[in-house]
């Protein structure tokens, strides 16, 4: 399914880059980057978004932010329970005898797992 999670005027977002973390604020250079599985915060007149990105890609334009991601979510709506369970499944699945490709999958699910409970934990307390 397809959808737009925020469109709007910013004053900063933060992103988890290849190579990090990284800031945007206005008129910021042209920049590409991959993005890994993480939080979004989007900061707009003194109130705060968080969103969780399973990975994708960020354009920045001087006028324009894009983030597209196969996966993305609010914080809010994260299921604790439902990511712990992603997370037990992709262990289970590196503990078993795997190729290459089935590692990279497992692992990155792992990681995306770990991502989103990192996050509701932090937005919940």
């Amino acid at each position: 399914m397809e959808r737009s999670l925020f469109e709007g005027d910013v004053d900063f977002i933060v992103a988890t880059g290849a190579d990090g973390e990284l800031g945007i604020l206005p008129r910021h250079a042209p920049l590409m980057t991959i993005l890994k599985p993480g939080a979004l915060k989007i900061t707009q007149g003194g109130s705060e978004q968080l969103l969780f990105v399973g990975g994708g890609f960020l354009e920045v334009l001087p006028e324009r932010v894009t983030v597209l991601a196969d996966v993305a979510e609010h914080a809010d709506e994260i299921s604790i329970a439902s990511a712990e369970e992603a997370r037990r499944r992709a262990q289970e699945k590196l503990a078993g005898t795997l190729t290459a490709a089935e590692e990279t999958e497992f692992q990155n699910a792992l990681a995306m797992a770990e991502a989103r409970l990192r996050l509701a934990r932090t937005r919940r307390g």
